[in-house]
């Protein structure tokens, strides 16, 4: 009996009018699939009918030891009681997984399917997280600013080894909820690990616009607390920024009134190394025109909020500002330092000292000190949030609750208030 006739003989047994697949041929006439290659190529051996695109293959439920699950998916019982999950596309393969029950096996089924469906390619999503973190990289320099590119840069560093050497499509929720805490417990602050998380979800987003995975696995993770005490504002009263200065211009006589502007004024250390000659204007009123940063390593850009916004220039600084701006070129740097060179932090507090003349305080605490002085002299919030260009009104009370609100002060004065016993009534109700 040729080929040809098995075939139909066992089709007919089947009762199915498909034909069979080249390695169901295989077996009929009990020869190798090789066998059957090296006949098709040369044109010899028995009539077998060779399955193409066009001759549908026998039903999934006639062969034995497989499950139909879907289109192009199968899923087989292994001779170790596990269960081997099979993705196609089309007759394609496309990649396969073993796991220990078969509802495993069509989860799994489901979800790479959905993904497929969805225009992700399941092979793509084989590489590693260390692999792909370059190109992310190399891709984000063009399309970010050069302050958050260094900060996502920092990925590659603060990344742990063992979620960088996953394939991306393994990385779940859980393995970056594991990463952040890892690094909290380095004892990173909390808002740079709150950077990290972000840089991070930039890179997974990457990854699903290029079809690599389905969903971001950030997306529904959430940043620890941090469990060392968050840093509060400390700024000097009217009488220390006077003692504070005088103990700077010992040191140096510019930095020293650089200083004083800046307490005055409550400039960003970033905004008051970008601002230029030609931002301080004086008609019709002393202002400094605030509309650019320019962060130490980074180039200028807009300011925090993106807005420009005019700072008033009080009569206690005003003319340390007009001697900074005498004689000096529309678009040069206002506040450089004596020798002309721009502002530099580590220069500023090594040159004056910082660490032993400001009693603990930071740089940005000259920023608090300006909103507290504004605030103590009777400016209304709404006016201190515009100079201090705060988006929202809540962050401009955090300087009302550091002075004491007028229920504080009540307050204060009972507790002040001579010949009081102890409990609710004074000693003169009480007569």
């Amino acid at each position: 009996m040729c080929g040809q006739e098995l075939i139909m003989k066992a089709s007919a047994v089947l009762d199915v009018p498909e034909l069979l697949t080249t390695a169901e041929v295989a077996a009929l006439l009990k020869v190798n699939r090789s066998t059957l290659s090296r006949w098709r190529s040369a044109g010899a051996g028995p009539g077998v009918t060779w399955l193409t695109a066009n001759i549908p293959r026998l039903p999934a439920r006639r062969r034995r030891g497989v499950a139909p699950t879907g289109r192009g998916l199968t899923i087989r019982k292994l001779p170790s009681g596990r269960w081997f999950a099979v993705l196609k596309s089309g007759r394609a393969y496309v990649s396969g997984r073993t796991f220990d029950t078969r509802r495993d096996a069509q989860a799994w089924l489901a979800r790479e399917q959905a993904a497929l469906t969805g225009g992700v390619d399941p092979r793509a999503g084989r590489s590693t997280v260390r692999m792909l973190l370059p190109v992310w990289l190399e891709e984000r320099k063009h399309s970010v600013s050069a302050k958050i590119y260094v900060a996502d840069a920092a990925v590659v560093r603060l990344v742990p080894h063992s979620l960088a050497a996953l394939r991306i499509a393994a990385v779940s929720d859980r393995e970056v909820s594991r990463a952040l805490i890892a690094l909290s417990r380095t004892g990173l602050a909390e808002a740079s690990v709150r950077r990290f998380g972000d840089s991070l979800s930039s890179f997974f987003a990457w990854a699903v616009r290029e079809r690599m995975i389905p969903t971001n696995p950030v997306t529904p993770t959430r940043v620890p607390k941090a469990s060392t005490p968050r840093t509060e504002m400390y700024p000097f009263s009217e009488e220390e920024l006077e003692e504070l200065y005088g103990r700077a211009v010992q040191r140096d006589q510019r930095l020293a009134d650089l200083l004083l502007i800046d307490a005055w004024t409550g400039l960003r250390w970033s905004e008051l190394r970008a601002v230029r000659v030609r931002d301080f204007v004086e008609i019709p009123l002393p202002v400094l025109v605030v509309q650019r940063a320019e962060p130490e390593g980074v180039q200028v850009k807009g300011t925090k909020s993106g807005r420009s916004r005019r700072v008033p220039v009080a009569d206690r600084v005003l003319p340390l500002v007009r001697l900074l701006a005498a004689g000096r070129e529309a678009d040069e740097l206002l506040c450089v330092t004596s020798s002309g060179h721009r502002l530099h932090a580590s220069a500023f507090k090594r040159t004056l000292a910082w660490a032993s003349i400001a009693q603990g305080r930071r740089i940005h605490d000259l920023r608090h000190t300006a909103a507290c002085l504004w605030l103590a002299r009777g400016v209304d919030p709404v006016t201190v949030q515009a100079w201090m260009g705060h988006a929202s009104i809540a962050t401009t009370n955090l300087y009302l609750h550091h002075l004491g609100t007028a229920a504080d002060r009540a307050g204060l004065d009972r507790l002040n208030r001579r010949g009081h016993t102890g409990g609710t009534r004074s000693v003169v109700e009480s007569q």
